[in-house]
Order: C-alpha cells, then sequence, then structure tokens
C-alpha cells in the first residue's frame, strides 16, 4: 500500500513537471513586415508542448497557418573570458513573417501539450503592422543654407542647421537656444557644402570646437522633425575629419532623408549604453562616404529605427579582400592589422529596427546588433523584433551581418553579400532567439557561411544559398536547417557541412550539399553525449562521415537530404581559391537555379516562408525558380555602386 502511494505521488509530480502552465504573454513591436511574440510558460520538462498559430487580415474571413512558435528555454549562453553566463528562460518565441505594411492582422496561438495544460491556453490578439514614416504636411517649413550661401533665398531663412533647428547663437550664445523647432516642422537643407570650423568660436553653423552637431528636440509618430535635402542639389554634411557629425541620441522622431555624410568617425551617433537612446530615428536615401561608422546605437531604449535605401560607403580596401586580423596584410605590403578605419555601416540595440535596402561596401562589419551581453529582464529594452533585409553587401573586412547580442525574433531575410574575409552571417551569441535567417546569399567568403559562436540559442536556417562550406562547430543550441544550399568550393582540408549542437533540440532536413573534392569526411557532427541533454567540454558525440547516407543513418538527420553540384545553377562557379584577394561583383553572378535541376521542388513546404512556390513542392536555396530576385539596395540607386 505504501509503494503504491509512493509510486501514485511520484507519477503525479513528473506528470506535474511535464504539463505546461503558461505566463505572460508579449507581443513584440511590429515592423513594416513582421510581427513577433514570446509566451512565457512553466513545467513541460520534457518538451513535447506546442504552439500553433494562425492569422487573418482584420475584416477577413480566411485563416492563415504561420509558422509554430519556437520552443525556447534551458538553453545556457555563456563565454567564459568575458564571465557571460545566461540561461534562456522557458517559453516560446516567433514570428509571422512576410505580411503587409500597416495592416491590422487577427493572430491566435493555441498551446497543445500531451501532458496537460493548467491556464489559458489560448491567445488572440489584434496586432497592426508599421507604416514607413512621413513627414508631416502641415507644419512649418525651414529653409536651410551654407555659409558661403550667395543669391536669392526661400523664407523663412536660416545659415546652417542649428540656426533653424535651436534659435540664433554664436560661440557662447549656442547654448541659448531661444528659438526652437516644432514637432512636424520640416527643415530643407538646400545645395552645399556644411562644414563646421570646429576651431572658430563664432563658427557660422554653431558647433565650435568638436564640430558635432547634436540635436534634442522631440517629435511625435504623426509630427516627426524632418530634416531632408531641399532638392536643389546635394547637400553634403562634412565633419571635417572630427569624430561625431551628429549627436541625435536625445531625439524622439526624427527624419533625416536625401542627405550626404561624409568624413568623420561618427556619422550619426544615436545612443550610448546606459546612458541615452534615440527613438523612432528614420534615415533614408541617404549617402555615407569616408566615414568609420554610419548609424549607431548602443542603448536598449532605443527603438524603432527606419534605417533605409541609404548608401554606405567606407574606407577600407577596395581592391583586396583581406581580413582586418590577417597576417596577409603585412605580407601583402597593405597597412599593418590594427589600422581598421571603417567599423560598421549600421550597429543597434533596442526593440523594433528595420534595417533594409541598403548598399554597404568597404567596412569590417556591414550590419551588426550590438555584442549588448545577457538581455535586460525588461522585454521593452531588448535586441528584439529587428528586421534586416534586401540590403546589398560588398567587401567586409569580416562579417556581413552580425545578430550577435539579439534576443527574440530577429529577422534577417533577403540579403546578398559578396567578398568577406571572415565569415558570412553571424550569431555570436543569441539569447534564446529565435534568429530566422532565410533567403540570403553568399559568395566568397574565406570563413564560414554562418558563424555561430559563444554557444547561442534558437537558430532557424531557411532557404539560404551559400555558395561556401559551413564550418563554425559552435556548440550553438536549439538550431534547425531546412531548404538550403551549402555549396563547397573544393576548399582542401575542409568538409561542406558541420553541425555543433550544444543541446538535444536540433533538426536538419531537406537542405542541399555539394562536396569537397578530394576530402574525405564532408560532414561533420556535434550533439550532447549518449544520455546527456546538454553537451559539456571534453565530452560528447563527435563523428564525421564521407557521405550524407552515413549521416543520415548515424544520426537520422538529413532523411530528405540530397548532394549537388554547380550544374544546379543557370551558370555559376565556385570562386578560385588560388586568388584568395579577389573581389568578386554581383551583377557578374547568377544564383538564379535550372528549371529541370535535382535542387528544384526538393524543399519543404514551410508556411509564410515559402507560400507560392511555383512547382511541386519549393526549391531549396533562396531564390525559386518562376519568381523574380528581390530588389538589393536602395530603390533609388539605378546605377552599379561597387562595379570597377
Amino acid at each position: 500500500m505504501r509503494l503504491a502511494a509512493l509510486l501514485l505521488f511520484a507519477a503525479c509530480m513528473l506528470q506535474a513537471q511535464n504539463s505546461t502552465q503558461p505566463g505572460r504573454f508579449h507581443v513584440e513591436h511590429p515592423t513594416l513586415l513582421n510581427l513577433g511574440f514570446e509566451w512565457a510558460i512553466e513545467g513541460d520538462a520534457n518538451r513535447n508542448a506546442r504552439v500553433e498559430v494562425r492569422f487573418r487580415k482584420v475584416g477577413t474571413a480566411a485563416w492563415r497557418s504561420a509558422l509554430p512558435l519556437l520552443r525556447i528555454g534551458g538553453e545556457r549562453v555563456y563565454r567564459d573570458q568575458y564571465k557571460m553566463n545566461y540561461t534562456v528562460p522557458e517559453g516560446f518565441a516567433g514570428s509571422i513573417l512576410n505580411l503587409e505594411p500597416a495592416t491590422s492582422y487577427e493572430c491566435e496561438f493555441t498551446l497543445n501539450d500531451p501532458d496537460g495544460v493548467s491556464g489559458q491556453a489560448k491567445q488572440s490578439v489584434t496586432v497592426s503592422t508599421r507604416a514607413e514614416p512621413k513627414s508631416y504636411e502641415g507644419g512649418r517649413v525651414l529653409h536651410v543654407y551654407p555659409a558661403d550661401h550667395e543669391g536669392p533665398r526661400e523664407e523663412p531663412s536660416f545659415i546652417g542647421l542649428k540656426h533653424a533647428y535651436y534659435g540664433p547663437g554664436r560661440g557662447d550664445w549656442t547654448s541659448v537656444r531661444t528659438d526652437k523647432a516644432q514637432p512636424g516642422d520640416t527643415l530643407l537643407v538646400h545645395a552645399g557644402l556644411y562644414r563646421p570650423e570646429r576651431l572658430n568660436y563664432v563658427d557660422p553653423l554653431s558647433a565650435p570646437f568638436t564640430g558635432t552637431l547634436s540635436l534634442s528636440l522631440k517629435g511625435t509618430t504623426e509630427k516627426p522633425i524632418t530634416i531632408k535635402a531641399a532638392g536643389d542639389g546635394e547637400a553634403i554634411f562634412d565633419g571635417g575629419g572630427n569624430h561625431r557629425l551628429f549627436d541625435v541620441m536625445a531625439t524622439q522622431h526624427h527624419i533625416f532623408e536625401g542627405l550626404t555624410f561624409r568624413n568623420t568617425e561618427v556619422a550619426l551617433f544615436a545612443g550610448e549604453k546606459e546612458v541615452m537612446g534615440a527613438v523612432a530615428l528614420t534615415v533614408r536615401n541617404c549617402r555615407f562616404e569616408d566615414v568609420g561608422v554610419g548609424v549607431w546605437t548602443e542603448n536598449a531604449d532605443s527603438r524603432d529605427f527606419f534605417i533605409s535605401d541609404n548608401l554606405f560607403l567606407g574606407r577600407e580596401d577596395q581592391m583586396r579582400v583581406i581580413g582586418w586580423n590577417q597576417a596577409g596584410r603585412r605580407s601583402a605590403g597593405i597597412y599593418p592589422s590594427h589600422q581598421l578605419r571603417s567599423f560598421f555601416a549600421v550597429k543597434v540595440y533596442g526593440p523594433g529596427h528595420i534595417i533594409a535596402h541598403n548598399a554597404i561596401a568597404y567596412f569590417h562589419d556591414a550590419i551588426c546588433i550590438s555584442t549588448y551581453g545577457p538581455p535586460d529582464a525588461d522585454p521593452e529594452r531588448r535586441a528584439s523584433s529587428i528586421d534586416i533585409y534586401n540590403n546589398d553587401m560588398h567587401l567586409s573586412n569580416d562579417d556581413f551581418i552580425e545578430s550577435d547580442g539579439g534576443v527574440h525574433n530577429i529577422r534577417v531575410f533577403q540579403n546578398r553579400g559578396v567578398n568577406a574575409a571572415h565569415n558570412g552571417y553571424s550569431a555570436q551569441p543569441m539569447f534564446g532567439g529565435p534568429v530566422y535567417f532565410y533567403r540570403n546569399l553568399l559568395y566568397h567568403v574565406s570563413g564560414s557561411a554562418f558563424k555561430f559562436s559563444a554557444v547561442p540559442a534558437g537558430i532557424l536556417a531557411y532557404h539560404n544559398t551559400m555558395i561556401n562550406e559551413q564550418t563554425a562547430g559552435g556548440p550553438y543550441a536549439n538550431a534547425h536547417f531546412r531548404n538550403n544550399l551549402f555549396i563547397g568550393r573544393d576548399a582542401p582540408d575542409r568538409g561542406v557541412m558541420t553541425w555543433g549542437n550544444a543541446t538535444g533540440n536540433y533538426s536538419s532536413d531537406y537542405n542541399g550539399f555539394r562536396p569537397n573534392r578530394g576530402v574525405e569526411r564532408q560532414y561533420n557532427w556535434l550533439a550532447p553525449a549518449a544520455g546527456k541533454t546538454a553537451y559539456e567540454r571534453g565530452e560528447g558525440n563527435r563523428r564525421s562521415f564521407a557521405t550524407l547516407a552515413e549521416l543520415r543513418e548515424a544520426t537520422g538527420q538529413e532523411i530528405h537530404g540530397i548532394e549537388v553540384d554547380y550544374d544546379i545553377f543557370e551558370n555559376l562557379s565556385p570562386p578560385d581559391l588560388a586568388r584568395r584577394h579577389h573581389v568578386y561583383h554581383s551583377m557578374d553572378l547568377n544564383f538564379q537555379l535550372k528549371a529541370n535541376s535535382k535542387a528544384v521542388d526538393a524543399g519543404v513546404v514551410l508556411p509564410t516562408i515559402n507560400d507560392g512556390f511555383t512547382g511541386k513542392a519549393p526549391d531549396l536555396g533562396a531564390l525559386e525558380v518562376g519568381r523574380n530576385e528581390p530588389h538589393y539596395g536602395p530603390r533609388w540607386i539605378t546605377w552599379k555602386p561597387f562595379y570597377r
């Protein structure tokens, strides 16, 4: 009797641990195209709970399925040398993808667990995607002219931006600020050169000593403050070699449009960690050249940036692919490895940012999320719900996109990267995820297609075309690969694919691989040791396989995976490994699949990722046969910005 009671008690305890108790449901900041959600839970120790998602436009009858939310929790994200140690809280997170801007959607989430759900098992919310920021049409128009302007002026007119923004003042009087711009005002910057005389006490542009234009006013969502080119010629803000050209970290709802920024270390500084961060900063249709950094915030209170359709040109070598820390710089007689001159075009932290349709070249990295460290407990102060898409990236001395420091619902999609000295797309680390990498292109990278380092957690890699090996061996946690192409370049002593699973939660299937000729072990596998739920250094299930069939039999992964070759493409050859420093150009590369190749119709359906595929099933890789290639880079550029 006593034994039976103990067994019953143990069974009840196990049931309690395996059943799911729903907690807080959080709607993240919407973006133009995507919606992100988080749902905290307790229990589900056996991780067999699921959250199914469906949605519809408000006012329509038909529901559509979305990808299920990703089960997260318990993954340890760490880098010992920096004393970083974070355990992902238990829950679910995920996005409804590829929506329409400025549209309201009914979204429904249903939690199922075979072991039972105690609490509210369904969440229904109505959420609207954002619209692109627009200038207010009913505000004042203030006309800004350079100090050397001659000829007629439109009124009211002002010499220099700060005169229009804060009112008149030189020397000590620059701090008086008696006639400030108002929400809804548009400051039209007329053609000319705006370069502060920073060593002039009475600088006519009112930026003495530093040459920095510090802005701090607050617009509103409906009435932003707009600073834009007047359209009568190029309006150039030149820092004269100063450290910061614009400091905008105290601003709210500002739009910069159609301007040129040059000759400065940091063009737009938008946030210092633990100090202050800008809100709703828009930078659109601008040109950045001869800069160390384009747009930069490290602050968790920065949110809802819109960085779109800009051209960023850094100072790094335009003729060679040579990494920032490679000895090859010295041996090639170029410049010392410490002489890094342009860090990144865009770096952000905080929720709700959009970085889209930019062309970026000659930087260390193109686009980054700040490697901020473990996230704040407040979900409003995390790098979550960030979209990075349709960017055209050329010649990075490190990586193309670093999602490092992201927390939940980072979406990196439809980007093109050609020539990187180290790695392609990075998560170093990711604090739970998911980070979505989908429909990205990559060509000519010295290191790994994806860099998953510092034990990132929550990685979804779908429909990418990587003309490169995946060699980053992790470990990383909760990673899932579908419908990708990993195309080897015959790199010596390197297999085409490495999986580095830190926990037992992983999956990989429906991918295509092109093995490297002359290499015996093509597929490398790391997973926790038998009987363990997590990988620990010094132990683990580390194996390598010569064929996909051997991997499949040993791991149960890639049941539908295939091996392919370059003949799947209409006209694409591998980069020449003997010309390590050679620069390739995207207009010379054709990533389109042949209509009858092995990669066509070889994928699996992923709702909201590959809806509208053209054949019997989705194609592998980034580009679907019969569909137009996305537009990469600024939509106003009709010429080839990187071609020489």
